[in-house]
């Protein structure tokens, strides 16, 4: 689906744009179909605005608001999911608690108190 709610099929093979986001993988053996789940965490998590672009032209909003709300925002950083709070007008309350679970709080301040270190 695009923005306004409308499905787009992405062609079976990943743009290339995206390769360097599955350095881990075989990016040649990723297909949308297959890999979905992995190509939205990774674009999200990583990707620069024209893969996040793409994926949103694939994707839509209405169904990338689900992915999120499937998934309770796993993966993504607090300012991550603040952003697509706002842009897909997920709701507050919903993504506080995704932030307050116990389960992310080990990771999440790790990568704050990580954050706050200066480096010379």
């Amino acid at each position: 689906m695009n923005r306004h709610g409308k499905q787009a099929m992405p062609s079976p093979r990943l743009p290339a744009m995206l390769r360097t986001l599955f350095w881990d993988y075989d990016f040649e053996t990723l297909t949308w179909e297959k890999d979905r789940d992995l190509v939205i965490a990774r674009v999200l998590t990583s990707g620069a605005w024209q893969a996040v672009t793409w994926l949103r032209s694939c994707l839509g909003d209405d169904a990338l608001r689900e992915w999120l709300e499937r998934c309770d925002g796993d993966g993504l950083s607090p300012r991550q999911l603040r952003f697509w709070e706002l842009i897909l007008g997920l709701a507050h309350r919903r993504v506080n608690a995704w932030l307050a679970a116990k389960e992310r709080k080990v990771w999440d301040n790790r990568a704050v108190k990580g954050a706050s270190i200066r480096r010379f």
